[in-house]
């Protein structure tokens, strides 16, 4: 049983920044990916990372905002938000998945985290 758990969520406003960290617990994390869901909207995945670290993936409307990355060692994935604007509001998610490389097929993703708040405020 893989768990993992989040911190790093809170409330800034517009342009600020946070790191969210989720740390793994019962196996190393594979290939791993933050997903966000806001109110009334459908989860999307935010970024996505490889095991290896060599490849990334970021959805476009956080690009050159947003960066994923892992320490292997501490089993850990980080995501680094900045220049956050009101639409970056949401519960973010992190997952990991059954394979090792890069993914956005949410149906590799088998475990997923409770959640952290992420509010931003204009």
């Amino acid at each position: 049983q893989v768990q993992l758990v989040e911190s790093g969520g809170g409330l800034v406003q517009a342009g600020g920044s946070l790191r969210l960290s989720c740390a793994a617990s019962g196996r190393s994390i594979w290939a791993a990916a933050w997903f966000r869901q806001a109110p009334v909207k459908e989860r999307e995945v935010v970024a996505a990372i490889s095991w290896s670290g060599g490849s990334t993936y970021y959805a476009h409307s956080v690009k050159d905002r947003f960066s994923i990355s892992r320490d292997n060692v501490k089993n850990t994935v980080y995501l680094q938000l900045n220049s956050l604007k009101p639409e970056d509001t949401a519960v973010y998610y992190c997952a990991t998945a059954r394979v090792k490389y890069l993914t956005i097929d949410t149906s590799t993703y088998d475990y997923w985290g409770q959640g952290t708040q992420v509010t931003v405020s204009s």
